[in-house]
């Protein structure tokens, strides 16, 4: 059986990492979360995290360069397994293009892209709640402002990307339960699956 390999991508607090979360337990998928790459590059104060910082700061992207050479890396060391939930990747076309090449260069391609789709009132209300809660740095109003300018003009166009290639299902995240929205997710892979 080809592995599952999905791509999860949606606006900054659509719930992404939380749908990933359910997904990874429920197919034993391997998890590359860029978001979390890079906070451990940062951590760990390497050359890429300190220049990664610098542009997570301003509320732009990380160089497309960058982040398609890290990820390579993480690819070739995941562990076997029933496939990858890509969460936070791609986020621009060229990095829509580069996972393709990346993958086929393993002889495999992507599964499904799942698009969660949120009104943006309900995101900067999501966004600024997290970063009460958790203390990140970047989930303030000036900072997601910025995240979701720029994933409305950067990340956008992966949409009619992945309709053409007909990988792409959207599920509506908006004033729903985590298992409402993750009862449509499953459904679209199981159709895949069948």
């Amino acid at each position: 059986m080809k592995p599952l390999n999905i791509v999860i991508f949606g606006a900054p607090g659509s719930g992404k990492g939380t749908q990933s979360e359910l997904l990874i337990r429920q197919f034993g998928l391997n998890h590359i979360s860029t978001g979390d790459v890079l906070r451990k590059e940062i951590a760990d104060k390497t050359v890429l995290g300190s220049i990664a910082k610098s542009h997570i700061n301003k509320g732009e992207l990380v160089p497309d360069n960058l982040i398609i050479d890290m990820l390579a890396k993480v690819l070739d060391n995941q562990p076997p397994g029933a496939g990858v939930i890509f969460d936070g990747f791609p986020r621009t076309l060229e990095q829509g293009k580069a996972l393709n090449e990346m993958l086929a260069a393993r002889n495999t391609e992507l599964s499904i892209v799942i698009n969660l789709t949120v009104a943006e009132e309900e995101l900067i209300h999501r966004l600024l709640k997290r970063g009460e809660i958790s203390g990140r740095s970047d989930d303030n109003l000036e900072t997601i402002t910025a995240r979701l300018n720029v994933y409305k003009s950067q990340t956008s166009p992966l949409v009619d990307f992945y309709q053409r290639e007909g990988k792409l299902v959207e599920v509506a995240a908006n004033g729903r339960s985590i298992e409402e929205i993750y009862a449509d997710v499953e459904r679209a892979i199981d159709s895949i699956l069948a």
